[in-house]
């Protein structure tokens, strides 16, 4: 299992690497740590059960689970989710991830997190410019004019392997149309 396990974590670091040295970016240090810890934690689970092992996607873990989105995420799919990082997590206004977690913000949680998933299993290599729906139901624009984007959100690690799909790591939180966070956070 060891051997098995260590060939796939090769097989994921070559291609973070490919896909980050083609990126090019001001945050080449970042990414490079965001590709090493996905790597690391790599298995042949679920989408959740990668992300919870990941070490860089604690926040989505918690906000999935708060949303009650795990089974679903642990579900048959494939899905394709674009996860945003700590870090992305982390560049939204003061107090705006804690309110989400709230009970009462719940749907407007739900809707956040699932803007950030695509029905199927999409690699970065089968990405074209366009608009793709996403399981929220409204769309997200795709692009490969600097890298791969998801509504100007950089993928930093690409095609992280689960045994329902493929995680994309994000380095920005993207919000649908009409979400407007900063009024959930009492003044």
């Amino acid at each position: 299992m060891k051997a098995k396990r260590s060939g796939v974590f090769a097989a994921v670091a070559v291609v973070l690497a490919l896909t980050l040295s083609a990126c090019g970016s001001d945050k080449e240090e970042t990414m490079e740590a965001v590709a090493e810890e996905t790597t690391e934690a790599t298995t042949v689970g679920t989408i959740v059960d990668v992300a919870s092992g990941a070490g860089n996607f604690g926040t989505l873990v918690a906000a999935v689970t708060a949303a009650e989105l795990v089974e679903t995420l642990s579900g048959e799919g494939p899905f394709t989710v674009f996860a945003p990082t700590d870090e992305a997590f982390a560049a939204l206004p003061a107090g705006v991830v804690d309110a989400l977690l709230l009970p009462e913000n719940k749907a407007v949680l739900v809707k956040i997190l699932t803007y950030h998933v695509v029905s199927g299993k999409v690699m970065a290599a089968d990405v074209t410019d366009s608009d793709v729906a996403t399981v929220e139901g409204q769309t997200v624009k795709l692009s490969t004019a600097d890298g791969v984007t998801v509504n100007g959100a950089k993928v930093v690690a690409a095609d992280v392997a689960a045994s329902n799909g493929v995680i994309h790591a994000i380095d920005a939180v993207i919000l649908p149309p009409g979400v407007d966070v900063s009024t959930l956070v009492k003044k």
